[in-house]
């Protein structure tokens, strides 16, 4: 979770997110007569019905609401304050918190945050086809394929590779019941106004180029390159910040590979098993999937005919005009 600090007639007013998605955002004003300052931390569904907030000192709960209105059955104080629901909540659900509470000294802190109800059924997938460029109004893309059925509500998606900034993109999915061996397309622009969402049984409501009338397409608001052939990191998280599926990008021998965040990167998903050479070591940038040649019909596929190895191994560029979005990849590859 990150904070930005500004101090403001002798208050601390903190600015943040506890569930880094689509723009779910908080806020906690501090007031009291303490030197030392109280400061709220985190919060997370730790279960369907129990939410969790993290404070630097114990504190006591003096009111709590929720919006959409959540029925509270019970709360417990202290430098973790768990608030059980009455009711479980449906996987992935956004609803915001206000929270107001203060400490032995009776410095009071005022916590308004947005959270992501808990969702322990997360399909497992992979990521399956990737378009790094585009030609207006065709835009880039990732493709998911779904290994188990689940609820994609809170997956999040990460990109690693703007050109214009170091930081990770972000994209959080809503929640959306999804069944085994479905694909999913994340397009990386919204340019054309029947692009729609179908997050519901609907999978033909959308129109745009590459959407697909029998998968799921997704689109990402504006029109900003988030995504680059040169070098790029791109993974998915469930809420435990754990790696479900990754691909790491070069065109070179080296590429931005001399940028710390990106050799951070792989040595992450190395870590959680994620992504990894192919003599399984951490990815150096020989080690990852070969982005030259890929056009906006020639994209970056994974051989869906062998098993998944978290190598560049499992991937090929397919043949001019045989990008297949929301579809099993066209076997037919690129020859320079």
């Amino acid at each position: 979770m990150k904070y930005i600090y500004f101090a403001l007639l002798g208050a601390f007013v903190i600015f943040g997110s506890c569930s880094t998605g689509e723009a779910a955002a908080g806020s906690a004003a501090l007031s009291g007569g303490s030197s030392q300052a109280l400061l709220f931390l985190d919060c997370k569904a730790a279960s369907e019905d129990v939410i969790e907030f993290s404070f630097s000192k114990a504190v006591k709960v003096t009111s709590i609401n929720f919006e959409p209105d959540l029925s509270i059955a019970s709360v417990e104080d202290g430098s973790v304050v768990r608030v059980r629901l009455k009711e479980r909540q449906e996987p992935g659900l956004k609803f915001t918190a206000d929270l107001l509470a203060e400490d032995e000294q009776r410095n009071t802190i005022n916590v308004l945050v947005s959270i992501r109800s808990r969702n322990n059924r997360m399909p497992q997938l992979v990521i399956n086809e990737i378009c790094t460029d585009w030609s207006n109004p065709k835009t880039e893309f990732i493709e998911f394929k779904t290994l188990s059925a689940g609820n994609l509500g809170a997956m999040r998606v990460f990109i690693l590779g703007n050109t214009k900034a170091t930081q990770q993109t972000i994209y959080e999915f809503l929640p959306a019941e999804v069944k085994k061996d479905e694909y999913i397309t994340l397009h990386l622009r919204k340019v054309e106004p029947d692009c729609v969402d179908e997050y519901g049984e609907n999978l033909s409501a959308s129109g745009g180029k590459n959407s697909s009338p029998t998968a799921r397409d997704i689109w990402f608001p504006g029109n900003v390159k988030l995504m680059h052939k040169e070098a790029t990191a791109i993974y998915v998280m469930d809420q435990d910040d754990r790696v479900l599926a990754a691909v790491m990008l070069s065109n070179s021998q080296d590429g931005w590979w001399t940028k710390d965040y990106l050799a951070e990167a792989a040595e992450f998903l190395y870590s959680q098993g994620a992504w990894k050479s192919t003599d399984g070591n951490i990815c150096r940038p020989a080690d990852a999937v070969r982005s030259t040649g890929t056009t906006n019909t020639r994209t970056i596929c994974r051989d869906e005919t062998v098993e998944n190895t978290n190598t560049a191994a499992d991937w090929y560029i397919t043949a001019t005009s045989s990008a297949t979005p929301g579809g099993p990849n066209n076997p037919k590859r690129y020859v320079p």
